[in-house]
């Protein structure tokens, strides 16, 4: 979050005061040219505009040092702007494509310089103590770089420093006690860094401060009862820390305070009653702390508060009084609690609320019909409390409504034919209640439904055949615990993203349809304990992606499907059925006609004349195996033992000794195993005691079952081997954690590693090229050798993985979709901006064109050692521009100049990466193709250290 109070400022200060005049100092425009010329990368920008007066537009060379009688004014140069003597005072270069170090910005060479903007750029090392010369710089920016290292002490000595931002890098140690001497300071902002320690005593000096950025870091100790002193402080944010103790009452003096962030610490002991004496607060985010006792009964008295969440404390008592005409409401959470009371008497009117979690309480009373009157209501939780009686109708009405939680509580009555209008409705959770009647046929007007959760209820009647043509987007779908009868509908075969379907314990009859071998998403299938007769569809042959399936207590018979899923299934969710038959353990094998009629001629016939003989065979096999055996014992012992390795696959790994040995060699997922955090989740390294190395990617408490990224990326990996594709061994979706295991690759993400100045240093052109080439052959594997098709979605520099020879890993299935041939394919976006491909911001339709055009940027990058950025989009809209950037500037700097013939062979694959961003798609190449040729090229590349 920026506040800043200095750029309006500024911007009228540079109007009035950037000049050409003689009285420029020439001594700042070397400095800038000198820090310039030690930088590996800036924009075009500051390329063509920082240079001396003998630099001509087909001479300049970055690298030539300033000479006096070359010296330029600096004032009108790109991001520069001075005073009325010539003097620089801004420096603003935010964006600027920036890549090196401080260690060459002569800083003392800017006496006058008030504003130094270098955010959102690739500057890495450390801050050199000399920026403490800047004596009057009032805004400083080093926000988003890749800055290490300590904040320097000296820095306490910025004395005119107003606004100060060093977030998103990874500044470690402490904030320097020294900071307290900066009187004049609005703003503090280092968010997102690995800082340490407590916040200094000193800091609750700053009597000016307005704004505290801190979260993010890894802060510890308590927030002194001094922070009462902060009387000008507007916002505080220190959330995801370490930050412990009671919150000192101290705050309530805080009369300006209006935003107060403490969620993700390990605060303890009851909320200041405090609190609510602060009468312009509209943020309260108090969630996941320690927090015992009950919430302040006035914490809304003044009437703004918007955004209050409190959920995962372990709070208790009623709701307070005065959030029931708290009409500016427009977020709340309070999930997680003991809390009580009466939810048809404790909530008002709330035009502006969005979002309500009461989930996991001890509410009781009924739903009241007054919660339509929330018409921007999008999620609507309040599933595991004690609330009973009838779902109002009027609750239809909440036409912008995306997410309905209403599970484990006590409803009774029917589902309420109105939820047909909820056509924004994403998930519907109504599962451990006591409803009746049946499945509203209302219900197929939700053609956004993506999970449909009825199970454990009395609902009776049939099942709508019309969920099957209508909820194309479902990918969940429970039903079981019910009193549903007649016959499973065949149109339920038409879900063609559906993952899970479990109609277990209910009255259905009839045989299974073949159309639901058209599943071809399908994960897991439940049809136990039912009436269902007849033979299982030989169309569920064709189910290669299902991991689970119980058809145990029906009356089915027959043949097994030619299907891992059942034929590795245990007896248990087999049994109970008499007639089927298979060659597994606690089934009857399958009689063919002929078998009864053979079986006594071929007793007499041929089995009693050999048994004599056999047995003598047999005799003679045993004695002469005896023999063998003790001459090759100790030999045969040790090949066994050396090549025993654990083998972890879906099929046959013990997943309950699995799961308890990943909880334990990561103590229960410790921050300390973590290597990672994406969009759903985090990934942690896993030493089992078989010494076997996995990476364990763990989906967040939120998104913990059966999410949809969660089964995309189950289901794609099923379908999918390749040596460039990262190993899937299994998965887990447990009550207390969901978590895929695959492969660990040392290297880690090649994003890293490009962002990482000594590492991709490692990376020599032969590395580069060869990942290049490793993930073009998965992507051709995955749109041509698999079967329907699958589109990743999501190829970008942070999804692909490297083992410890550098050879590259396509990861994270997250976003991927199997390509249907009689589907439309239409999708929401998903994807890393800067890799989508353009067309899906009008179209919205998922083909493999998009993954080349993606392909197409992670080359470019590759080879540039950084994102392309906007040169991505000129390359794939402008021929002129395709034509001309096929030079040397496109290469990493930080490598040694190539070779020609390696020069050469490069900008050959440089522009199959432009083929691949043409902005359209039909006119892109196939991956297949691009791995061909890549394929030609890579064995042409010479080996680092080789001659040429």
């Amino acid at each position: 979050m920026r506040t800043s109070t200095l750029v309006p400022f500024f911007i009228f200060f540079v109007a009035l005061t950037i000049t050409n005049g003689d009285s420029t100092t020439y001594e700042e425009s070397d400095a800038l040219l000198r820090w310039k010329a030690s930088l590996r990368n800036v924009s075009m920008s500051l390329q063509t505009s920082w240079r001396t007066a003998s630099q001509s537009n087909d001479s300049f060379d970055s690298s030539i040092q300033p000479q006096p009688n070359r010296r330029t004014s600096p004032c009108k140069w790109f991001g520069i702007a001075c005073n009325g003597g010539g003097s620089v005072t801004i420096i603003n270069l935010t964006k600027s494509g920036l890549q090196g170090t401080l260690g060459e910005f002569q800083f003392s060479s800017f006496p006058n310089l008030e504003y130094l903007d270098l955010s959102m750029n690739s500057i890495f090392g450390t801050i050199p103590p000399e920026i403490s010369s800047l004596s009057k710089l009032a805004y400083l920016d080093l926000s988003t770089n890749q800055l290490s290292g300590k904040i320097p002490m000296e820095m306490g000595n910025l004395s005119n420093l107003v606004e100060l931002y060093m977030g998103t890098n990874n500044l470690t140690n402490s904030i320097p006690s020294t900071f307290g001497s900066l009187e004049k300071l609005r703003v503090l902002s280092i968010l997102q860094n690995n800082l340490s320690g407590p916040m200094p005593i000193s800091l609750y000096d700053l009597k000016n401060l307005t704004h505290i950025h801190l979260q993010r870091n890894q802060l510890s100790g308590p927030i002194s009862p001094r922070i009462g002193r902060l009387k000008s402080l507007v916002c505080l944010e220190v959330w995801e820390n370490q930050l412990n103790g009671s919150f000192p009452t101290s705050i309530g003096d805080l009369s300006n305070l209006e935003i107060l962030y403490i969620r993700d610490n390990k605060f303890n002991g009851s909320i200041p009653e405090s609190i609510q004496n602060l009468k312009k607060l509209t943020v309260l985010r108090l969630a996941r702390n320690y927090f015992i006792g009950q919430l302040p009964q006035n914490i809304c008295h003044h009437g703004l508060l918007k955004n209050f969440t409190a959920n995962g404390n372990s709070l208790v008592g009623p709701i307070p009084r005065s959030l029931k005409n708290c009409t500016s409401l427009y977020r709340v959470r309070l999930d997680g609690n003991n809390l009580t009371g009466n939810i048809s008497e404790d909530f008002g009117i709330y035009p502006d609320l969005d979002y309500i979690n009461l989930s996991d309480n001890k509410f009781y009373g009924e739903i009241s019909p007054i919660w339509a009157s929330s018409k921007k209501l999008q999620t609507f939780q309040i599933a595991r409390n004690n609330i009973s009686g009838v779902i109002p109708p009027e609750i239809g009405n909440l036409s912008r409504l995306s997410v309905l939680d209403f599970s484990s509580n006590l409803l009774v009555g029917d589902i309420p034919k109105e939820f047909g209008k909820l056509t924004s409705l994403i998930k519907l959770y109504l599962q451990d209640n006591q409803l009746s009647g049946g499945v509203p046929e209302e219900l197929k007007s939700l053609t956004e439904l993506e999970t449909l959760d009825l199970s454990s209820n009395q609902l009776s009647k049939y099942i709508p055949g019309s969920l099957g043509i209508n909820l194309l987007q479902l990918y969940y779908l429970n039903l079981s615990n019910n009193r549903l009868n007649g016959e499973i509908p065949m149109e339920l075969g038409k879900l063609g993203h559906l993952s899970v379907l479990d109609l277990s314990y209910n009255y259905l009859s009839g045989s299974i349809s073949a159309e639901l071998g058209a599943l071809q998403s399908l994960l897991t299938l439940n049809l136990s304990h039912n009436n269902l007769s007849g033979g299982i569809p030989s169309t569920f042959d064709e189910l290669r992606g299902l991991l689970y399936v119980d058809i145990s207590y029906n009356q089915l018979s027959g043949p097994l499907p030619n299907n891992p899923a059942f034929l590795n299934a245990p007896i248990e969710a087999l049994e109970g059925n008499k007639g089927l038959c298979g060659n597994i353990t606690g089934l009857a094998l399958c009689k063919t006609k002929s078998d009864d009629q053979n079986k006594v001629k071929f007793v007499y016939i041929v089995i009693y004349p050999i048994l004599g003989a056999l047995l003598i065979v047999v005799f003679v096999i045993y004695i002469f195996l005896r023999v063998r055996k003790k001459s090759q014992h100790v030999q045969t012992g040790e090949i066994e033992m050396v090549n025993e390795k654990p083998l972890l696959s879906i099929s046959n790994f013990n997943g309950k000794k699995l799961y308890k040995e990943i909880i334990k060699a990561t103590e229960d997922f410790d921050e300390a195993y973590c290597i990672g955090r994406g969009g759903i989740g985090s990934v942690y390294r896993a030493e089992l005691p078989s010494e076997a190395v996995v990476a364990v990617k763990k989906l967040d408490g939120e998104n913990r079952t059966f999410q949809k990224e969660f089964l995309n990326e189950v289901r794609a990996l099923t379908k999918i081997r390749h040596r460039n594709i990262v190993k899937f061994h299994g998965f887990c979706s447990h009550w207390r954690h969901s978590f895929l295991i695959y492969e660990f690759l040392e290297k880690g993400s090649l994003c890293s590693i490009l962002s990482n100045e000594w590492e991709a240093q490692e990376l020599d052109w032969s590395k580069r090229v060869n990942i290049i080439r490793g993930v073009a052959d998965g992507l051709a594997y995955m749109h041509f050798d698999t079967f329907p098709p699958i589109a990743h979605r999501d190829i970008s520099s942070k999804n692909i993985l490297l083992n410890s020879d550098y050879e590259a890993c396509i990861s994270d299935f997250g976003t991927a979709k199997l390509l249907e041939q009689d589907s439309s394919n239409w999708t929401a976006i998903a994807g890393t901006f800067g890799y989508i491909a353009p067309e899906l911001a009008y179209t919205m339709k998922v083909t493999e064109k998009c993954d080349v055009y993606s392909f197409g940027v992670l080359a470019i990058e590759v080879i540039k050692g950084q994102h392309p950025g906007d040169l991505a989009l000129c390359l794939s809209s402008s021929p002129s521009t395709r034509a001309g950037i096929m030079r040397e500037d496109l290469l990493d700097h930080r490598l040694p100049p190539p070779p020609q013939e390696t020069l050469d062979l490069l900008i050959d694959i440089l522009k199959i990466s432009v083929a691949c961003l043409q902005e359209n798609p039909q006119c892109r190449p196939t991956m297949k193709n691009v791995s061909q040729k890549l394929s030609n090229i890579s064995l042409r590349i010479p080996k680092a250290g080789s001659k040429g």
